[in-house]
């Protein structure tokens, strides 16, 4: 059984024609309409928590986010975030969860939200959930097609796109 664990972040913002502005929307429509082609497949429980974007996200919110991975029954669990501090959460679930304590956390998000344009929301999510399922136990980040441990990928802001670091 996999849980998914949707802090919000881009890939949840949706258009407010009344504020004229992108908000992060306090549902987990975009995350089931995005797992729409795996939830029969596989057995997926989905839980809303903070629906923040990542640069609004405090201590406080990455130690809520560190206690729900830690009390999850499930062992595989990917976490819907934002990309501008998806490290420093991967980083505060690992002290969390030490040597991994027989989870495989894999973090992930979208760089353009789903609301606008599903196609990378959609590969991301459904990439980082097939990881959880092969990875060993640990902290990972997974987007643009790599799935790694978190301090070995980097967003790089120039060119828009998570890359691999040693």
């Amino acid at each position: 059984m996999y849980k998914i664990i949707n802090t919000g972040g881009t890939f949840n913002k949706r258009y407010d024609p009344i504020r004229g502005e992108l908000v992060v929307a306090s549902d987990n429509d975009a995350v089931v309409a995005a797992l729409e082609p795996v939830r029969s497949a596989l057995e997926i429980s989905i839980v809303g928590l903070l629906y923040k974007d990542s640069l609004d996200m405090d201590d406080a919110d990455r130690e809520l986010l560190s206690e729900e991975v830690c009390g999850s029954k499930e062992k595989k669990i990917v976490v819907v975030h934002g990309t501008d501090t998806i490290d420093r959460s991967a980083e505060a679930i690992e002290a969390a969860i030490g040597n991994g304590g027989g989870k495989t956390v894999v973090l992930t998000g979208a760089m353009v939200p789903f609301s606008i344009d599903p196609i990378e929301a959609v590969s991301n999510l459904t990439f980082a959930v097939s990881s959880a399922g092969f990875l060993k136990p640990g902290v990972y980040i997974s987007m643009h097609g790599l799935a790694l441990p978190y301090r070995n990928i980097v967003k790089n802001r120039k060119l828009g796109i998570f890359e691999r670091v040693e």
